[in-house]
């Protein structure tokens, strides 16, 4: 597997490209966000490990320029402590988020959930939307969507788990492997990210529900 790593720190690249390395991933490093992207094209990476604040150009941009072209999976490391700065990298793409200082061991536990997370379900169908797990494709009236790869988990949870409304924290944990408390609201975002691709009206969502205070759910009327 192939991991793209950005961030200005000349210390962290060394540390986390060792580490990686000897994990077997191959491991390209960049400084700065116009070096991201001509290495992202060269190298055609499996994960980004993308950091925020960078010179040239900023993460989020680089995040919305990859996410304009690729799904692959994109982690973003961030120093920043408001949850706004976090939930905006989310909103911009990004699979997830760890926050600087961090123990090398998190994020390579996050990486390794990252690319264990495949569908398997086969062929699943659901109202207007059917996800081919062997192909790792959606469709909405038969209209091909781009999920990410979270994305997908995500969708292919609530489906295989239709009728049964699933809590945050348990959707944190299977989907992103989570075994510790943390925010939530990564949750939300990928959610409100489903609907914008998957609803027909977003804003009033039909397929996939919140049980407010608990969860969500897709409903188990659309199963056919």
């Amino acid at each position: 597997m192939k991991i793209l790593l950005v961030d200005d720190d000349i210390n962290i690249r060394r540390i986390l490209s060792t580490r990686l390395g000897l994990l077997n991933y191959q491991v390209f490093d960049a400084a700065d966000g116009e070096e991201a992207l001509h290495l992202f094209q060269v190298t055609q990476p499996d994960l980004v490990i993308l950091d925020v604040m960078m010179p040239k150009l900023d993460g989020y941009g680089v995040c919305q320029q990859i996410r304009a072209i690729s799904d692959i999976p994109i982690i973003m490391l961030t120093a920043l402590g408001d949850i706004g700065d976090k939930i905006t990298g989310l909103e911009l793409g990004a699979d997830d988020y760890v926050v600087k200082p961090f123990s090398p061991r998190e994020l390579e536990a996050r990486i390794k959930c990252i690319f264990r997370r495949s569908a398997r379900s086969g062929i699943l169908q659901i109202g207007y939307i059917r996800l081919d797990g062997y192909k790792k494709q959606v469709w909405k009236h038969n209209q091909l969507i781009r999920l990410t790869e979270m994305e997908l988990a995500l969708l292919e949870l609530l489906m295989t788990r239709a009728g049964e409304t699933l809590d945050r924290s348990f959707i944190l944990q299977t989907v992103w492997g989570y075994t510790w408390p943390t925010d939530t609201r990564v949750v939300d975002v990928h959610i409100s990210r489903l609907r914008a691709k998957l609803e027909d009206d977003p804003s009033h969502p039909t397929f996939i529900l919140t049980a407010r205070g608990s969860g969500y759910l897709i409903p188990s009327i659309y199963r056919t």
